[in-house]
């Protein structure tokens, strides 16, 4: 399920940043939700300098080039995962692409696990799932 995008100005950051940027954001997502790696999925989505402001000025006339990211987890998560997500996302963006902490922006969005499909299935089908055959293997 864990789920992130990182809007960020192209140009302005090399392509080892970015690589960097989504192997550890991945890394962290995993630990900090506990979630298997194979789960998490990481994207950056690139905007010309020409479509981003910042302060109402365009980062091609000189505006911030202010990094934000969205991060999906199924809803029920408890609000201190959410934080730390959060904070390390921010940390991670200050000292992989340079930036200050001011800047940055992040939003952790709620998906109910009815709303959120895997492999075609909803993941509060697979969760029961899950639940059940762990429950299983613990009887045994």
């Amino acid at each position: 399920m864990p789920v992130a995008h990182f809007h960020l100005v192209d140009g302005v950051y090399t392509s080892d940043q970015h690589r960097r940027l989504l192997i550890e954001a991945s890394r962290a997502y995993a630990e900090v939700l506990g979630a298997p790696m194979d789960r998490v999925r990481m994207f950056i989505v690139r905007y010309s300098p020409e479509d981003v402001a910042t302060a109402g000025t365009i980062v091609s006339d000189g505006g911030v080039a202010a990094p934000y990211f969205t991060a999906v987890v199924l809803a029920g998560r408890p609000v201190e995962q959410r934080q730390e997500l959060a904070a390390r996302f921010t940390n991670l963006i200050v000292e992989i692409l340079g930036s200050t902490e001011e800047p940055v922006r992040g939003r952790i969005i709620e998906v109910d696990p009815e709303n959120w499909s895997i492999a075609g299935t909803s993941a509060a089908t697979i969760r029961a799932d899950e639940i059940a055959a762990r429950a299983a293997r613990s009887a045994r």
